[in-house]
């Protein structure tokens, strides 16, 4: 089947941008100085993906006061603040795959679950300016992913139908959130979550390199 793509819509975090030691490293410290138990850059993979509240609840000891799980996001984001790009990194063919689908005049747009204010930041760092027509991450009065709320809003501020955008990410929540706002999904295979995962949530097609995202034969640009 052929597809008409008329827009891309990103996940940030484990699809575009290897943010994880950083992101390891923050909570670590939020949790040691709290002298809670820290966990490994592998188990980080499984706890982000679902906004920050939620990595936090999947990071401290079970039966941890709510108060305790508020005080540790605060602390987080202090942190985070401090050094949210220390080791992060594109991964290798993203800025390719970018800058040859904006050749093509392919709008592309971002949607996170991290907090708007990280998210705003890593794409004025990392993305030359302009490149995507809109980039949210976690915003109050917004539901986070898998909701649909926010790929649909990201619709509508293009002009486009959700049946031609294409929602690429690296978790089951973005495959998700694609599948519930009416989005073709692609999935690919370098970012947080094993292929496994992904593939029991059915997305469209599986990628293993960004550059495979432009060629593949059940697109058409």
């Amino acid at each position: 089947m052929d597809i008409k793509i008329t827009s891309i819509i990103f996940d940030l975090d484990g699809t575009l941008l290897d943010t994880i030691d950083d992101l390891a490293d923050s909570t670590n410290q939020v949790l040691q100085g709290f002298n809670f138990p820290v966990h490994s850059v592998q188990s980080y993979k499984l706890f982000v993906g679902n906004g920050l509240r939620t990595l936090i609840e999947r990071a401290v000891p079970v039966g941890t006061a709510v108060e305790t799980v508020d005080t540790c996001c605060v602390e987080f984001e202090r942190i985070y603040a401090q050094q949210w790009k220390s080791k992060c990194s594109l991964y290798t063919g993203i800025n390719d795959m970018l800058a040859a689908l904006q050749k093509r005049g392919i709008p592309l747009a971002i949607l996170s679950n991290k907090p708007h204010q990280f998210t705003q930041l890593f794409v004025e760092e990392f993305f030359p300016r302009g490149l995507f027509r809109y980039a949210f991450g976690q915003r109050q009065g917004f539901p986070k992913k898998p909701h649909p709320a926010g790929a649909v809003e990201i619709a509508n501020l293009l002009q486009m139908n959700t049946e031609n955008i294409l929602f690429v990410g690296d978790s089951d929540v973005d495959i998700q959130t694609g599948k519930n706002a009416g989005m073709k999904t692609a999935a690919v295979s370098w970012g947080f979550r094993p292929v496994e995962e992904l593939l029991e949530n059915n997305p469209d097609i599986l990628i293993n390199h960004p550059l495979d995202l432009l060629d593949n034969a059940i697109f058409t640009y």
